[in-house]
Formats: structure tokens, C-alpha cells, sequence
């Protein structure tokens, strides 16, 4: 009986030392969240080439893989040739013209050689010396001259016409071809896999060898530098804490400790909501409450989805 009764004092002396021990409540309570990013294929085809691993750290602009592209190579390839083939029947305008302007200068020469006998003839004529026939069949062929000067003019007008619109034809031909070209180029430059920001994978999707359409999730990828405690404070608590302020963060730790960190307010949401289930207890989810964010500087040790708490003063 005496044996019992010691026992029961222990109890009792127990309780007070083990409340002593209860850590102060803190303000707010939350878990860890990052932003996630999550990489997807910008390309159809087998994933010949993919070097992402769970855990690894990548640096923005990292090449980790790359997308089968021979079919677009065959595509270019085609339409290239495609393109040439309408470029070989582009007229060379400068070329064909040129003949024309060649038939013209040497009408124009003909017609100075005709000047110039014009000229003498005329003379011979104040002379005396020549009939005026002579002077008369030579104005003649210079009419012709100056005739057919203007027609071989009129030629030119009409075929460079032609011409042009014989390459503008074709142009328009072209023109869509080009394009395809770009947007194949396009396709191909996006069949490699180019990591968009820093940051750690934290799910990996696919594996080397799989066929993988466009939009498919190859991986996700999370900034862990500063990594942020989604909490939660009731209306009365506001006035206690505002954007930019420097609060307290702590999480669990070994033996029933707390590890501290310096955490910094970022957001405050203007509206109200529900207290997630996650947080307190079944009583307290009824409770409206405000969110908030507070940025805090990653040692390695928090990870995502981490319970945490928050003092502001």
C-alpha cells in the first residue's frame, strides 16, 4: 500500500515539471511551400537524351535532355527543295531587260551615224554640190530609226511587266515556304530540353527513351535558396504584423527542441478564409483567418511541405 501511494505522488509531481517544459505558444502556425515550376516537352517524339535526376540541383538555362528531331530534319529537307524548285523559276528581270537596252543603244548610235551624214548632206546641199534626194533619204531613216527606237521602248515596258509579275508569282510561292522553314527551325530548337530557373528537382516524370508528346510534364523543378512558410493569423493579430516586418520562424528539431530562423513577412492577404484543416485542431477550423507569407533563407534543412511556426515579437 505504502509502495502505491509513493507512486502516486510521483505522478502528480510529474504533471507541473512536464508543463514547465511546454514551449510559449506561438502567433501563427503554417507549413513550408516553394515555387514550383513544372518543365514540359515543347516537342513530339522519343526522349533520346534526359540527365535529370530527383535531388539534382540545375542552374537556369542548364541543357538536361533533348527530343528526337529526324522527322523535322526530313521536313526541312523537303522543304527546302521545295523552295529551290521555285526559285529556279524566278525570272532574272536585270538579265531578259538587258537585251532590250542593248537594242536600244545601238538604234541610239545608228541614229547619231545618221545625224551626222544629215549634217553633211546639208552642207552638200547649200553647196550645190548634192541632190536633195540625198537629204531626203537619209531624214527617212532617221524617222525609221526613231521608230523602231520606240517600239524596242514599248517591248521593254511590256516585258518588264510581264516580268514582274511573273516574279511576284513566284515570290508568293516562296513566301509560305519560307515560313515553314522557320517554323520547322523553331520546332527543332524547342526539341531540346532547356531547364527555364534555378533550382532543385523535386519530381521527375519521364525516362530516357520514352516518346513524349508536346505539353507533356518531363519534370518539376523548385527554388529551395529561399523557401517560404504559408501561415495563418486571425483578424485580432493583424495589427501585430505587417509586409517587410522580421519575425521568428521555428521548426522541430531533435529532442524536443525548436530550430530557430529569420523570417520576413512578404504578403498579407486583404480576404479572409476558412483555417485550413492542416493547422489547428477540429474546434478551430471554423475559424476565418488571414494568410500570410513569410520568405525564409534555406540552410538545406527545410524542405517542402514542412511544418512550421511563427512568433512576431
Amino acid at each position: 500500500m505504502k509502495l502505491c501511494y509513493n507512486l502516486l505522488i510521483c505522478s502528480v509531481l510529474i504533471v507541473p515539471v512536464a508543463c514547465q517544459q511546454t514551449e510559449e505558444k506561438a502567433d501563427a502556425y503554417g507549413n513550408f511551400e516553394a515555387v514550383e515550376t513544372i518543365v514540359s516537352a515543347e516537342a513530339t517524339g522519343a526522349l533520346q537524351q534526359f540527365t535529370v535526376e530527383e535531388g539534382q540541383s540545375l542552374t537556369a538555362g542548364q541543357g538536361v535532355g533533348r527530343i528526337d528531331t529526324e522527322q523535322l530534319m526530313l521536313r526541312k529537307a523537303q522543304l527546302l527543295a521545295s523552295e529551290q524548285a521555285v526559285r529556279s523559276r524566278t525570272p532574272d528581270v536585270a538579265a531578259q531587260l538587258s537585251a532590250y537596252d542593248q537594242q536600244i543603244a545601238v538604234q541610239q548610235q545608228q541614229l547619231k551615224t545618221l545625224q551626222r551624214e544629215k549634217e553633211r548632206a546639208q552642207n552638200l546641199l547649200d553647196a550645190g554640190a548634192a541632190p536633195a534626194k540625198q537629204l531626203d533619204d537619209i531624214v527617212a531613216q532617221m524617222d525609221l530609226v526613231q521608230r523602231q527606237i520606240a517600239l524596242i521602248r514599248q517591248q521593254r515596258v511590256a516585258q518588264a511587266s510581264a516580268l514582274g509579275t511573273q516574279r511576284s508569282g513566284t515570290s508568293a510561292e516562296q513566301a509560305p515556304l519560307a515560313e515553314q522553314v522557320k517554323q520547322i527551325d523553331d520546332q527543332i530548337s524547342k526539341a531540346a530540353v532547356i531547364n527555364p530557373a534555378a533550382g532543385v528537382v523535386t519530381v521527375k516524370y519521364v525516362e530516357p527513351g520514352e516518346v513524349v508528346a508536346f505539353g507533356k510534364a518531363l519534370y518539376k523543378i523548385a527554388a529551395l535558396d529561399n523557401i517560404t512558410l504559408r501561415a495563418y493569423v486571425s483578424g485580432d493579430q493583424l495589427v501585430n504584423v505587417k509586409t517587410g516586418q522580421q519575425v521568428k520562424v521555428f521548426v522541430d528539431a531533435p529532442d524536443d527542441q525548436l530550430k530557430p530562423y529569420d523570417g520576413t513577412v512578404t504578403w498579407i492577404s486583404a480576404k479572409a478564409e476558412f483555417t485550413p484543416k492542416i493547422i489547428q485542431t477540429k474546434d478551430e477550423r471554423v475559424n476565418l483567418v488571414y494568410a500570410l507569407k513569410i520568405r525564409v533563407k534555406n540552410d538545406g534543412s527545410l524542405k517542402i511541405g514542412m511544418p512550421g511556426e511563427v512568433k512576431f515579437r
